[in-house]
């Protein structure tokens, strides 16, 4: 396998990049925790999370204050 693939494949393995788009305040605690467990304390700061079922989980709790880039 080519160096080229292998970045490839790892890609293809599945990142998430997740922005902050709206402020957690005035919403439920849980979701002010979830944005903080995803690493996000800022608005539209961006970062980089593996794409799995307990990162989707956490993305679909706070779906109305971040995006997918």
């Amino acid at each position: 396998m080519s160096p080229k693939q292998g970045a490839r494949k790892e890609k293809a393995g599945g990142r998430l990049k997740v922005r902050q788009v709206r402020s957690g305040i005035g919403f439920e605690k849980n979701q002010k925790e979830t944005l903080r467990s995803m690493g996000l304390r800022r608005l539209n700061q961006v970062v980089d999370l593996p794409d799995n079922p307990a990162v989707r989980g956490m993305i679909e709790t706070v779906r109305h204050l971040v995006e997918i880039v």
